[in-house]
């Protein structure tokens, strides 16, 4: 059986996060306040503040399960999970950077990123930072590991 190194369970475990986080994000009884806001163009889009803390809509909370279940793909290999961490650090960081831009703050107009959001969204960055960059298995776990199915082990 094969185990999981530690940036596989980041990803699952991410991408559990993020999901459970989406999928609460669509409760209205969680949100506190709930407003409706106009962002541009006229269009009216729903402003909620996940347990009176965290700024969420309809479209931020489909992007969360988006990125949850890219988690739990990405958790199934070493490869991919680094991927994974790799762009997780990059997505949550600009959008970390554009939550404290006044302009940028509500995303383009379409999506809260602002408040509470900001540091939820830099921590995600630093903790996927490592994973995507910093932290690899050892060269002996590496070896460890019976090869995977290629022209060189099967006799080709």
């Amino acid at each position: 059986m094969k185990t999981m190194k530690p940036g596989q369970y980041f990803a699952l475990f991410t991408g559990i996060f993020f999901i459970v986080f989406g999928i609460l994000g669509f409760i209205p009884a969680l949100q506190h306040p709930i407003n409706v806001i106009e962002a541009r163009d006229g269009v009216e889009v729903q402003l909620g503040y996940l347990f009176g803390l965290f700024p969420v809509n309809p479209i931020e909370n489909g992007i969360y399960i988006i990125v949850g279940i890219l988690g739990l793909v990405s958790a199934i290999g070493l490869g991919g999970s680094r991927i994974y961490g790799r762009g997780l650090a990059f997505f949550f960081g600009l959008l970390a950077a554009f939550g404290l831009v006044p302009g940028f703050s509500m995303g383009f107009g379409l999506i809260p990123i602002f408040g509470n959001d900001v540091w939820l969204h830099a921590i995600v960055a630093a903790i996927s930072f490592y994973y995507g960059f910093i932290d690899s298995p050892g060269l002996l776990e590496i070896a460890s590991q019976p090869p995977q199915n290629s022209a060189a082990t099967s006799g080709r």
